[in-house]
Order: C-alpha cells, then sequence, then structure tokens
C-alpha cells in the first residue's frame, strides 16, 4: 500500500461535499509529476485531503477505488483521473502551520513542493499526521 496526499480548493470541492457524494474521480490535473502521481496510485491506497488557499489544513482520508483512467474532462491522453471514495474524516484537522513546525514532517513534500497538488506521503508521514489529529 502507498500513501499520498491531494489538495482541493474547499470552495472548488470541499471534503464536505466529497462525503455526501460518496465518491468522485480527481481531474484538472495539469502537472506532469501530479500526473505520474496519478498513474501510480493503485486500488485500496490512502489518500490525505488538503483543503488549499482556505484552511491549509488536512481534513480526511480518502481512499483509491479505481486505478488511473482517461480524464473525461479532456481529450488530451496525457491526462488521468482516479476514482477516490471518502474514509473518515480527521478528529482534528492539521495545518499547514504545525505541519512546518513538526520535526519529523520537516521534509514532506507539501512544504517542499507547496504548488504540486498530487504527491506521495511516506507510511512514517501519513501516521504522524494521524497522531497530530488526535491531539
Amino acid at each position: 500500500m502507498q500513501y499520498w496526499l491531494v489538495k482541493s480548493e474547499p470552495f472548488k470541492y470541499s471534503w464536505d461535499k466529497f462525503n455526501q457524494e460518496g465518491r468522485t474521480f480527481w481531474d484538472g490535473v495539469r502537472n506532469y509529476q501530479a500526473r505520474n502521481n496519478l498513474r501510480a496510485m493503485a486500488t485500496g491506497d490512502l489518500v490525505m485531503w488538503y483543503h488549499s488557499n482556505e484552511g491549509k489544513e488536512i481534513v480526511g482520508i480518502a481512499r483509491v477505488v479505481k486505478e488511473a483512467y482517461q480524464d473525461p474532462t479532456t481529450e488530451d491522453p496525457n491526462w488521468v483521473v482516479v476514482d477516490l471514495e471518502p474514509v473518515e474524516s480527521l478528529k482534528r484537522p492539521v495545518t499547514l502551520e504545525e505541519i512546518k513546525a513538526d520535526e519529523p514532517l520537516k521534509d514532506i513534500g507539501l512544504v517542499r513542493q507547496g504548488r504540486l497538488s498530487v504527491m506521495g506521503l511516506k507510511r512514517e508521514e501519513f501516521d504522524r499526521i494521524l497522531e497530530l489529529a488526535e491531539k
């Protein structure tokens, strides 16, 4: 199993809306590195959901339920989507400020490559964020 983080602006597609719908495809990725990360996702992988711009916090966990396929919003074969379903909301959102201040998370992609919309997480990073959500 691999671990990931995806970023969404809450006014465009929020964690609450995702939970109401129960499933979505992750589209709109137009960065090659982020696209390659989508292609690497496998069914069952866990994905942290980060609200960017507004909130700047990780709010929940989703699961990959369908692996990469052609992005239906474009005919360009370079772009793919994956299907996600919600697993659970974090007990407490974990803010970007907290992540930056946490020594074990100092090298996390969210800090190093802040503009990347889909990124991998190490298991230790995923687990540490869950620990912070429990505080």
